[in-house]
């Protein structure tokens, strides 16, 4: 079986397959640090994707109404633990810890096999008007809010 190309979520977290290409990698053939950010930036958005938040339809509402609205890193720590190579898969994992007001924070690692590769602590704000806004329920829905916070 073929995985789907958003990933899949599993047991309350989203998985996302991801190769590792020669342009991924810098001079001594390991994965470039900013890769990583790619790879965690593509695995919040396939999430938010699978659970029905496709960011280009909710951008387009956005307009519609006129207010706009945005989701944007407000803070990421990152722990670099064990380097990836050409041609690894990673697997790139991803779940809400919290949700508070105008902010989600998301736990992420970078994966090969059972190793944890990269650790990440990501808090996503909700910008709309050029402030920080209060999570609409629906989206505060999507992420079991309620469940988490």
């Amino acid at each position: 079986m073929t995985a789907h190309l958003d990933g899949e979520i599993r047991d309350g977290r989203h998985h996302m397959q991801v190769r590792v290409y020669y342009e991924d990698t810098d001079f001594s053939g390991i994965v470039y640090h900013a890769n990583y950010l790619r790879y965690m930036e593509r695995g919040r958005t396939n999430h938010l994707r699978l659970m029905g938040a496709e960011q280009q339809a909710l951008f387009e509402q956005a307009e519609t109404e006129g207010t706009g609205f945005a989701f944007v890193v407000r803070s990421m720590h990152l722990d670099f633990l064990k380097p990836a190579r050409m041609d690894d898969v990673l697997d790139v994992v991803t779940w809400p810890v919290a949700v508070k007001g105008a902010s989600i924070m998301l736990a992420q690692e970078v994966r090969r096999g059972g190793e944890v590769l990269v650790k990440a602590e990501v808090r996503v704000a909700f910008i709309s008007g050029g402030r920080a806004q209060p999570i609409p329920k629906s989206i505060r829905a999507l992420m079991k809010a309620d469940l988490i916070s």
